[in-house]
C-alpha cells in the first residue's frame, strides 16, 4: 500500500495493527508520532527564516518555533550577527550595562526572545529557527516527512499505539524500525547539507 497522504497513513496504521476497532484513536497515534519526531529531528528542511522590526527587549517567538539557530540585524551595514547567551549572562549584561543601543546578544525565555541591550530604535532582524512540522489532518494531506520518509510516520504511529494495546509483542520490531527511519532522515539531511540549499523564508513576522 502506498503511503503518501494522511488518509493512506491512517489506513496503513490500522492494517498493520490488524484491528478494525481503532479508527477513532489512530489519529492520536499519528499525532504522538509527530511529537516524537519533533523532539528527535533538527534538519535542514525544518529551518525557516522570519523577519521582524526589533524595537523592544522582549519579542514573541513565531507560533511554529521549536529552537533558534541564529539571529542577526539586517538593517546594519555590514549585517550584524547576534550572539546567544544564557539567561544568567543576560542578567549580568543588563546589570552592568542597563542602557539602550543596537542589540548584540539574545536568549530565549519561554515563548519570548530577549535581547541586550534593549533596542534604542527600530532594527530589522532576521531569525533562523527550527520550525514545528506541518501536522497532518483532514486539511493537511501531507508534509515533507510523509512524502520522503513515510516509514518514519508508519513505525512512529505503530510504536505510539503499543501502550494503548498493552503488551504487544511487536513493539520491539516497531521501535527498531522507527529508530532506523529517524537515523535515515538524519543521514539524508547530512548528505543534502553539502548542496547548500537555501532556508525557507517565512512571510510572517515574529515578535508580534
Amino acid at each position: 500500500m502506498a503511503i503518501s497522504t494522511y488518509t493512506e497513513l491512517k489506513s496503513a496504521v490500522a492494517d498493520w495493527l490488524n484491528r478494525d476497532d481503532l479508527a477513532a484513536v489512530v489519529p492520536t497515534f499519528i499525532a504522538l508520532a509527530e511529537t516524537s519526531m519533533e523532539r528527535a529531528l533538527r534538519t535542514r528542511k525544518m529551518l525557516v527564516r522570519a523577519n521582524a522590526t526589533l524595537d523592544t527587549q522582549y519579542s514573541q517567538v513565531p507560533s511554529d518555533f521549536l529552537e533558534i539557530r541564529s539571529m542577526k540585524i539586517t538593517s546594519s551595514s555590514p549585517i550584524q550577527p547576534m550572539y546567544a547567551q544564557t539567561i544568567e549572562a543576560m542578567d549580568d549584561l543588563d546589570a552592568k550595562s542597563p542602557g539602550t543601543g543596537k542589540p548584540v546578544y539574545f536568549c530565549v525565555i519561554g515563548d519570548e526572545i530577549r535581547v541586550h541591550p534593549a533596542p534604542s530604535g527600530n532594527y530589522t532582524t532576521e531569525l533562523a529557527y527550527y520550525a514545528k512540522l506541518d501536522k497532518l489532518s483532514a486539511s493537511v494531506a501531507t508534509n515533507w516527512i510523509l512524502t520522503s520518509h513515510p516509514d518514519a510516520y508508519l513505525y512512529g504511529a505503530l510504536l505510539q499505539a503499543a501502550p494503548y494495546l498493552k503488551d504487544d509483542e511487536r513493539v520491539g520490531v516497531w521501535s527498531g524500525l522507527y529508530v532506523a527511519a529517524i537515523e535515515a532522515i538524519k543521514t539524508a539531511d547530512e548528505r543534502a547539507a553539502s548542496s547548500g540549499g537555501a532556508l525557507v523564508t517565512r512571510t510572517a513576522s515574529f515578535g508580534v
